[in-house]
């Protein structure tokens, strides 16, 4: 976003609260040369600035920079298709979109409810992966006899885990090319 529409939405919430420039700046503790520039669109408020500008609206910094997430279906495709990483390891389904979305975050529109939607399934996943093979492991090394359970079926039942994951994946990052919002199945509420 350009600095003039950032200006725009500062000399609104001056106006909207009835003060002056001078009047701004002896609120938020700047000098009127820096609301000046501000206004004008000369530069940016950042940090300290724009927490100052922010309490003297008496809005949330977040509230002001809303202005800077974008549109940007290509990031949450990538975001979504990032999770086939459980192909080669599971906790990468995880580890990968969770990077994408701590880089990115604050700056893509809806980026935060399709990762927390995305990791969420990819932990329920993986913990449901993980408790069918502790499963398979503690059967064959403890020898338990009440679990009669075909090598066969055991496979049949991670492939079919596998394939489902992926076409969920797929599913959705369809789903964001298109500009429609994401639907996993039901997961854990991890992050909320």
């Amino acid at each position: 976003m350009k600095n003039s529409d950032l200006a725009i939405k500062i000399k609104e919430l001056r106006t909207r609260n009835g003060l002056s420039q001078d009047e701004l700046a002896t609120t938020c503790g700047l000098s009127l040369r820096t609301i000046q520039r501000i206004e004008n669109g000369e530069t940016e408020p950042r940090g300290d600035t724009l927490q100052r500008l922010a309490l003297a609206f008496g809005v949330a910094p977040d509230e002001l920079v809303d202005w800077a997430e974008q549109e940007d279906s290509s990031i949450l495709v990538l975001l979504n298709l990032s999770a086939l990483s459980y192909i080669a390891f599971p906790i990468l389904g995880i580890v990968v979109p969770l990077a994408i979305w701590l880089l990115k975050k604050g700056k893509i529109k809806n980026l935060d409810y399709t990762a927390k939607k995305l990791i969420n399934f990819q932990i329920s996943w993986s913990i449901f992966l993980f408790i069918i093979y502790l499963t398979v492991f503690s059967s064959i090394l403890g020898n338990f006899r009440f679990i009669h359970i075909r090598v066969e079926s055991i496979i049949l039942m991670i492939a079919l885990m596998y394939i489902f994951n992926g076409i969920v994946i797929v599913i959705n990052s369809i789903r964001c090319s298109n500009n429609r919002s994401v639907f996993y199945p039901p997961a854990f509420p991890f992050l909320k």
